[in-house]
């Protein structure tokens, strides 16, 4: 049986199950039995692999009760992206490399329906009124939704996958992104409640690091997660709140931002306030709550340096307070920040840590950087494979305050 024969047969046997099965009042398992009975009477007289009978029987179940095609794709443990430009045209991401799948959603309806199914779960909206919609699967997986007719290929559905298993910094040592000298110098920060940025391109590992580092907050604190649609995968402490935003309503109403998340969280006593990634006014309300006593921040945001990412917070502070003097962000900046680490996705496809940077203080207009580590590449490196590690600086780490503040002897 090939494909056409083998999608032919699922729509028929999923029509025949939607139209005599009272689909409402049956139990998951008991409707995915009663497919695989009706699959298998289909099946009778003809010849069929029995990985091919199984694929069929999930087919019908996923269209009924998942996301159809989706869902194997969703399975598959190697993809870590998934770029569904209209019905005809899916794209993957597998090991760090692009390939398109030779598989397509019957119709443009089916992956509307699809659509509606995955932000209907997390209690969110898209349609014409509005067409654009952030929000997550089950497993924490982000997922960016566009319609038509912004989208002009039909609706466009970006998934971007992420472990079952939380990821921790014995996966970054092992992936060859950090050493475990700098793994322990690391936690030295995040124990003595450094504010931490971490910064990179898309697709550098910016959320999957700030997700290691997380797992060095003390489990004893009170820790405030603040999300778009929440991905932070923070084990081990108890006394966690999880927050994400919501997008206005059909109306234009009920809208709830990262700005007023934040600016709710600091009523909430927190000991640390984890914003998942500032990309606009939320910025300063950040800055401003690390000056205002929550030490050990950590957030993220999207540039191509240390110096592009302070440059970009400048701006990002800008849309948040229109006419703030520009000497005055820097020294926000200067006085919130402690260490920036820069990620990056490099011509191999890896990605590696580039740069541990401490901000040390405002001076002559400028915000003053002392880098304390810098990615350098050996002699094996070639045009296609990467070969390196972060070097520690000669410069020696100027504020040590927190450090001694934590009774902290270790120089970094």
């Amino acid at each position: 049986m090939d494909y056409e024969q083998e999608q032919q047969l699922v729509a028929d046997i999923r029509q025949n199950v939607s139209e005599t099965l009272p689909l409402s009042k049956m139990e998951d398992a008991e409707l995915e039995e009663k497919i695989e009975e009706i699959v298998l009477n289909r099946l009778a007289n003809s010849y069929c692999s029995i990985e091919q009978k199984v694929s069929i029987v999930q087919q019908v179940y996923s269209s009924i009760r998942g996301f159809g095609l989706l869902d194997s794709i969703i399975r598959d443990d190697t993809i870590t992206e998934v770029m569904i430009n209209g019905p005809d045209h899916i794209f993957i991401e597998q090991k760090g490399r692009l390939f398109k799948l030779d598989k397509k959603f019957e119709s443009q309806r089916r992956l509307e329906d699809v659509i509606q199914r995955i932000v209907g779960l997390a209690g969110r909206e898209v349609n014409q009124a509005n067409p654009i919609c952030d929000t997550r699967l089950p497993d924490g997986s982000r997922v960016n939704v566009v319609l038509p007719p912004i989208a002009l290929c039909g609706p466009t559905l970006t998934i971007r996958k992420f472990s079952k298993e939380p990821m921790t910094i014995e996966k970054l040592i092992s992936y060859g992104s950090i050493t475990r000298e700098i793994a322990d110098k690391l936690e030295l920060l995040v124990r003595a409640k450094y504010n931490i940025f971490i910064c990179g391109g898309t697709g550098s590992g910016k959320t999957t690091f700030l997700n290691a580092l997380s797992n060095y907050i003390p489990k004893d604190e009170r820790v405030i997660t603040i999300e778009d649609s929440a991905e932070l995968q923070i084990t081990g402490v108890e006394n966690l709140v999880s927050l994400e935003t919501r997008n206005a309503n059909a109306s234009g109403a009920g809208q709830i931002t990262i700005r007023d998340l934040i600016k709710s969280s600091l009523r909430m006593r927190p000991e640390r306030i984890v914003v998942g990634e500032v990309r606009g006014g939320e910025a300063l309300d950040m800055l401003q709550a690390m000056n205002t006593g929550h030490d050990g921040s950590l957030s993220t945001g999207h540039a191509n340096s240390t110096h592009d990412m302070l440059s970009r917070l400048e701006t990002m502070v800008l849309q948040g307070a229109d006419g703030l003097p520009l000497e005055a962000i820097r020294q926000q900046i200067a006085s919130a920040l402690d260490i920036i680490i820069h990620l990056s996705r490099l011509r191999d496809k890896s990605r590696k840590t580039m740069e541990i940077t401490e901000v040390v203080g405002y001076k002559d207009g400028q915000i003053v950087l002392n880098p304390l580590y810098v990615f350098e590449e050996d002699e094996n490196s070639t045009l296609d494979k990467v070969s390196g590690s972060l070097k520690r600086t000669k410069n020696p780490m100027q504020n040590v305050f927190k450090l001694q503040l934590s009774g902290i002897r270790t120089e970094i």
